[in-house]
């Protein structure tokens, strides 16, 4: 059975007492209430139901005046003939005013819905509409006629509503799936807004210029002709043109003859409101002053241009000084990472509206959304527009009468299972319809050095069971606060370390001492790998991090085998507490540790606290053939062709053995930044793949037997004087 984490109700975040109270007087203002930390979307004084997106809490208004169609579901109501035949507002007043006052209140209602938004039954529930949804079903034309009502869809208007309305916000970055018909709900949204609002200027980019020009001709300018008279206000220039849609009174051009009789021109009011598009390029939109900009495709963009430097320059065309006056409405599915995904996958995570700056705005100053493919697949939605998440016992009907027979779900993993032997249009299709944001950013497979069908297989197996498997973040710290002493592990939300094996109390802290030197008691249970770090801080903040795994063998304890227990990927404020952090987890689990020792720092902390017996030396070498350093403190060089190849080895070999799916069953590492890493992971280029390095090395230094020298055995005749005689006749002869 299905469960969906896209929203939740949330009950009781503010005190009934309160709604009740603020509900009678209408004292809810639209926009962030910083005291209950929501985003008001109600323009009626009221609110109702609290919605959490993506961790943004929405307060939609309270129920009021919910229609009920005939058919129990969302209906388009039919544009009334006689109004039809009104071009505009000036064929409008030619009309006699009897019949005007039969259709005041019907424009009257049309405006309010607008504005307030729409309450329907759908399928028995009352069910909100946002104002810009309203428009987007009842009056915006699109290639297929009217659109159909999706519960996804309605999920993206409440979350743009409240991009909106709040002021720390600068619009939404969206992450969606292919044909989930952003490009004409931003077209909707930019002519429902450009047809309200005097003297402002609304801008389309997309991945290219002939692409912004389609959107602008083929979807915006549709939408605008299309309105009724009472919305469409007074147009400068073409019908349909090509580059820029005027909302404005024309010139009007002086005649002779009206000098001469000094005839009195007809005062026009207009909006003087525009809606253009630009080519594609880092500076598009430079120095303008926009109310909204709409961003399709942002995931396509291809060198040279780069949407992270483009967005840098449009965000300043939606502010004065501190105040933000305009919004982007920015969405797109994600190209592979070196083909423009990578710069919107930044840009999406720098999105995050639980990671804020002191005045309260993400580092994008964007709010990120992402919708599951699940929500929105063409062919699993029914006729409520609710999605067919699981195969119906009895087929349902689809908005075309149509029967359904499968869910969603089931249809994606066939189609999944089918593409497993083909990794790069899995990844694509991946990319094209993802049920997580990992799906959505999956990279192209050609140029990795692993098994990534395998490594996919674990990641794709992970999500799946996320809820279930016990990975836990914690920290290690000193009992009692006695340094050297007793080490425990504390489990802890902000916590450094990811663990899902703790030792039994008698494993723990298990250590002897040699010569003053202490040495890891349980050596023969399993060791861990780190590529450390020495400098504390980088000028431009974005050091390499540190990163330490630990790996079992194969062991009679109690010990699960061949398990990548802990994960640490980390840079803290300080190496010291990164040392600190790496000695204490050594100590917990009484484990040796093998690390990169071109930066020794470490390794020299390891040795002044008295736990060089800790760290291990190179098993490549014996000890008569190491180094100085290397015998004064361990570790093993990253420098070495013979290293780099071995430890690509290791990973390699333990993906093949232990990773994804196998005969028993699914693998369990359950470290998806690891598994991450090893599926971007570059020989050539290691420095950015601090957890490959640590994982790699933690398989080296438990299965160090496979690297240790083997001294060759040459076999030598040896001379020992004594001869051999031919005694056959008188005389013996020496034999040759």
């Amino acid at each position: 059975m299905y469960e969906q984490t896209l929203y939740k109700v949330l009950k009781d975040h503010v005190k009934p007492k309160v709604v009740n109270r603020m509900n009678r007087y209408k004292k809810w203002e639209y926009g962030y209430n910083k005291e209950h930390d929501i985003v008001v979307i109600s323009k009626d004084g009221t609110i109702g139901e609290i919605y959490e997106i993506q961790n943004l809490k929405i307060a939609l208004p309270k129920a009021n005046n919910v229609h009920k169609f005939e058919n129990n579901k969302w209906e388009y109501t039919e544009y009334p003939k006689v109004l039809k035949k009104i071009k505009s507002v000036f064929d409008w007043e030619e009309y006699p005013l009897d019949f005007k006052e039969k259709w005041y209140d019907y424009i009257d209602n049309e405006f309010v819905r607008r504005e307030e938004g729409f309450w329907f039954y759908n399928k028995d529930v009352a069910t909100y509409l946002t104002g810009t949804h309203y428009m987007y079903l009842q009056w915006s034309k699109i290639d297929v006629g009217q659109p159909d009502f999706r519960e996804a869809n309605r999920l993206f208007f409440i979350f743009w509503e409240a991009c909106k309305a709040d002021p720390r916000s600068y619009g939404m970055c969206y992450l969606k799936n292919r044909r989930s018909g952003f490009s004409f709900m931003s077209s909707a949204e930019t002519v429902n807004v450009a047809t309200i609002t005097s003297d402002a200027r609304y801008g389309i980019l997309s991945k290219s210029g002939p692409d912004a020009k389609k959107m602008f001709t083929d979807k915006v300018v549709p939408i605008s002709v299309n309105y009724p008279f009472f919305f469409k206000p007074i147009q400068d220039g073409m019908d349909r043109p090509k580059t820029e849609l005027a909302y404005r009174v024309p010139a009007t051009k002086y005649t002779r003859k009206k000098l001469e009789t000094n005839e009195s021109l007809r005062e026009l009011d207009g909006l003087d409101t525009t809606i253009d598009w630009k080519n594609t390029g880092d500076n598009s939109y430079d120095g303008e002053k926009l109310r909204l900009l709409v961003h399709d495709e942002s995931g396509k963009w291809e060198r040279p241009n780069n949407i992270l430097n483009n967005w840098r320059v449009t965000k300043t065309c939606l502010r004065l000084g501190s105040r933000i006056i305009g919004k982007c409405m920015m969405g797109s599915t994600s190209n592979s990472l070196d083909k423009g995904g990578g710069n919107f996958k930044k840009l999406y995570n720098d999105s995050d509206v639980t990671q804020r700056n002191a005045n309260g705005q993400t580092r994008s100053g964007l709010y990120s959304l992402f919708i599951p493919m699940e929500w929105n697949y063409e062919g699993y939605i029914d006729s409520y527009g609710l999605p067919v998440f699981d195969t119906p016992k009895k087929p349902v009907q689809g908005p075309q009468g149509e029967e359904i027979d499968l869910g969603v779900i089931e249809y994606w993993d066939n189609e999944v299972e089918g593409l497993k032997q083909d990794q790069d249009a899995l990844n694509e299709f991946y990319r094209q319809f993802p049920r997580t944001t990992k799906h959505a950013f999956r990279d192209e497979s050609k140029e990795s050095l692993f098994n990534l069908t395998k490594i996919y297989e674990q990641i794709d197996f992970n999500e799946d069971l996320k809820n279930s498997i016990s990975v836990t973040k914690g920290s290690f710290q000193w009992e009692n606060g006695q340094q050297d002493g007793k080490v425990i592990f504390v489990p802890n939300s902000s916590g450094r370390f990811l663990v899902t094996w703790v030792p039994p109390l008698h494993l723990q802290n298990k250590k002897y001492q040699k010569n003053g030197i202490n040495y890891p008691g349980n050596e023969h249970i399993g060791a861990f790998g780190c590529d450390p770090y020495d400098i504390s801080g980088t000028v431009d903040k974005r050091g390499s991090k540190g990163s330490l795994h630990g790996l079992t063998k194969f062991s009679m304890e109690d010990a699960p085998a061949n398990h990548f227990f802990l994960e640490y990927i980390a840079r803290p404020q300080t190496a010291e507490i990164f040392f600190e952090d790496v000695l204490m987890a050594c100590i917990f689990y009484g484990m040796p540790i093998l690390a990169e020792n071109n930066k020794p720092r470490l390794l020299y902390y390891f040795k002044k606290r008295g736990y060089r017996g800790f760290s291990m030396n190179r098993p490549d070498r014996r000890y008569n053939k190491l180094s100085i350093t290397e015998k004064e403190l361990g570790g093993i060089p990253n420098s070495s062709e013979d290293i780099k190849q071995a430890h690509a080895a290791a990973i390699e070999s333990y993906i093949e053995n232990y990773v994804g799916l196998k005969d028993s069953g699914y693998g369990d590492i359950y470290f998806q930044r690891t598994l991450e890493d090893w599926a971007k992971f570059n020989i050539n280029n290691r420095t950015k793949h601090d957890a490959s390095i640590s994982s790699g090395l933690a398989l080296m230094a438990c299965n160090k037997h496979r690297y240790t020298p083997v001294n060759k055995r040459e076999l030598k005749p040896v001379d020992l004087g004594i001869k051999k005689y031919n005694n056959k006749g008188a005389l013996s002869k020496i034999i040759n």
